[in-house]
């Protein structure tokens, strides 16, 4: 009998490290809700929910490109500056319409995604020295272009940021959509299967016939259009384009959102749905600290503390 409970101790553990690894961030969100229930005033009110979700809407967006990137075993630090361009570009070109100046947007971030995969799969530098390149240079081009603060007065770009459906704004109903459709391309599509075996093994999708090179340079690509989605977003949210701050340590919130919401660094798996969660996590947290008038650096602790339980439970996941 002895002998029975210690091998099914083991078994108990794995059970549960498992269960964390799937449904921690979820099990995470719902208790930072019931914790914000009890103790925040006013947390309930729609308005409230509304603020958060908007809040969150565009690192969401750019944690599902980042969560693509990662399923390749890359990763992709130039997204906070494709933001920063988007912005200064839709300032310079809004005078032309709104659609034009959206398609010029489209062009330069596809040109810095077409960069970022180039490097990485034709040129054969790894991912976060050929990123963090464009991160610097991506930056710099947006300053470059719009050197300070610019208000944007257009009504086009307006509806854009402030707009709605039945009372759920446009940027929630965006990220809901570009969720639900990487979910779809990635259990569903031959695009997405060929994604997960460059990320498990790329010495085996090479061997396989797999277009290796060609799926990288798209996932890179689509990386950075839907971090300039966020960008024009975040830019018609706030009626103003500000390539000095827009965008900044958005990397690090999409990486967070990835490894907090399952999907390993080490590559092979994308979780869509725990990035999701994994953002709505952090927006949680440091929307319940700063409601408790704590201090911002209180904020990036607590982070910490996620990332570290996040990659303690992530150990031994590794490729599937």
């Amino acid at each position: 009998m002895a002998e029975a409970a210690l091998r099914t101790a083991p078994l108990d553990r794995a059970r549960v490290l498992q269960w964390l690894q799937t449904y921690g961030v979820h099990a995470g969100v719902a208790l930072l809700l019931v914790v914000n229930i009890v103790i925040t005033p006013h947390f309930l009110s729609a308005e409230n929910f509304r603020t958060q979700a908007v809040q969150v809407a565009p690192v969401i967006i750019v944690a599902i490109g980042m969560a693509l990137v990662i399923g390749t075993e890359g990763i992709d630090l130039s997204v906070g500056a494709v933001m920063a361009l988007a912005a200064s570009v839709t300032a310079l070109y809004l005078g032309y319409g709104l659609l034009p100046a959206l398609l010029v947007v489209a062009v330069f971030a596809a040109a810095i995604g077409l960069a970022n995969g180039a490097l990485v799969a034709l040129v054969g530098v790894q991912p976060i020295v050929a990123t963090l390149a464009l991160m610097v240079g991506g930056r710099g081009l947006a300053l470059v272009l719009l050197p300070q603060l610019e208000d944007l007065r257009n009504p086009n770009l307006a509806s854009l940021g402030s707009g709605d459906v039945l009372g759920i704004p446009y940027l929630i109903l965006v990220a809901a959509a570009l969720a639900l459709l990487a979910a779809f391309v990635v259990r569903r599509t031959t695009f997405g299967r060929q994604l997960l075996a460059i990320g498990d093994s790329r010495p085996a999708a090479q061997l396989a016939g797999l277009p290796v090179r060609r799926v990288l340079i798209i996932v890179y690509v689509l990386c950075a259009l839907l971090a300039a989605v966020a960008g024009v977003l975040a830019t018609a949210r706030l009626q103003a384009s500000d390539p000095t701050s827009l965008g900044n340590l958005m990397e690090l919130s999409a990486i967070t959102a990835v490894v907090v919401g399952g999907t390993p660094l080490t590559g092979g798996r994308v979780n869509i749905a725990g990035t999701v969660a994994g953002a709505v996590l952090i927006q949680l947290l440091t929307a319940t600290l700063i409601k408790h008038d704590l201090p911002p650096s209180w904020t990036q602790i607590a982070q910490a503390i996620v990332i570290v339980c996040a990659v303690y439970a992530a150990r031994g996941r590794g490729k599937r």
